[in-house]
């Protein structure tokens, strides 16, 4: 199995729901949601891809790193890269059902365990996304993160205390979920949360809790007022509000809001292990991989495991190229 044997599975499988563009840009796709596009004109999911590639690296080659460090903690939990799988669900209608969602969400969680990092689950109108997920994690021996949509916080508490149960090491919330017609058509109400809800939420959750979708200075305040444990800045893919700028944009004005009270992770556009080392320069503190991924799992888990292995080796040679000691100690001024 080789990256390029796994592209064209993956187009045979997905049929039109996605393309498998050679760059994965949102530009062909724009306005297919259903499907793996983004929503109206694409443009939010263009600018996750435009905001990253703004960015340039100093390329330094005078210095002694031969072997930098990849490995940080996230939640407690020491992984082998700053790299962890995203949250995604509704396989059935935004890729061709190439996957039952349980066999999706276990080939996410065991390849992100076989690189040594971790996978989120989803959630989703269809209560076999969330128990597919969970059932992943749990047989992972709790290697990854149950994600949860907006419900109303009595229902999350509960799912809460089921991930808890499946030994899970963090839950999170997809508060940019809020407005998902999916879920409002199959009278499964969620919503935005202010940060009273929020604070109510990480008072009982048994959990490490934090919440994606964060994409402004007030909304990073707001959650670290309430005293989540982290963040992540991300405007679902670009699925969720048309023209939104990108993720890589706002991300350094977001961690100086929050000024190291909360971890900071971060999605949008990341396609390579240069992008991660970017996402890294300009504050976070790990990057979630989605579209990527979805292309790894035509491989099972260690098609997952395949391209987590491959953007790793392109961030060790661009910190090494960087001069870049370690991935918990990136600064902006390798940025151009």
């Amino acid at each position: 199995m080789d990256m390029n044997s796994l592209r064209e599975a993956a187009r045979e499988r997905f049929g039109k729901a996605c393309r498998v563009c050679k760059i994965c840009n949102g530009v062909a796709c724009a306005g297919e949601v259903p499907g793996m596009g983004g929503l109206g004109t694409g443009a939010a999911f263009q600018s996750n891809m435009q905001a990253l590639a703004l960015h340039r690296l100093q390329q330094r080659v005078v210095h002694q790193v031969n072997e930098p460090k990849l490995s940080c903690t996230i939640f407690g939990q020491e992984l082998s890269m700053p790299i962890l799988g995203a949250p995604i669900g509704g396989i059935a209608f935004n890729l061709n059902d190439f996957l039952p969602e349980a066999e999706y969400a276990a080939a996410i969680v065991n390849g992100c365990r076989q690189a040594g990092t971790l996978g989120m689950t989803g959630d989703g109108p269809n209560p076999g996304v969330f128990n597919g997920g969970l059932e992943a994690v749990r047989l992972a021996g709790g290697q990854g993160i149950p994600v949860l949509k907006p419900r109303d916080n009595e229902a999350i508490l509960e799912k809460m205390q089921e991930a808890a149960a499946a030994g899970a090491i963090a839950v999170g919330m997809d508060l940019d979920a809020a407005a998902l017609i999916n879920m409002t058509r199959a009278g499964q109400r969620v919503g935005p949360k202010t940060k009273e809800q929020l604070a109510e939420l990480k008072r009982h959750a048994p959990l490490p809790f934090f919440v994606k979708g964060i994409m402004t200075e007030a909304d990073a305040e707001a959650c670290a007022w309430a005293g989540v444990d982290g963040i992540v800045v991300s405007n679902h893919g670009g699925r969720v509000l048309d023209y939104t700028p990108g993720t890589a944009e706002v991300l350094p004005e977001i961690v100086e809001a929050v000024d190291g009270a909360l971890t900071v992770l971060v999605d949008g556009g990341v396609r390579s292990g240069t992008d991660v080392l970017k996402m890294l320069a300009l504050g976070a503190d790990a990057v979630l991989i989605g579209r990527p991924l979805t292309v790894g799992a035509v491989g099972g888990a260690a098609g997952v495991a395949l391209v987590l292995q491959k953007m790793a080796a392109e961030l060790l040679a661009a910190m090494v190229m960087t001069g870049t000691a370690s991935v918990e100690d990136v600064t902006e001024d390798i940025l151009w």
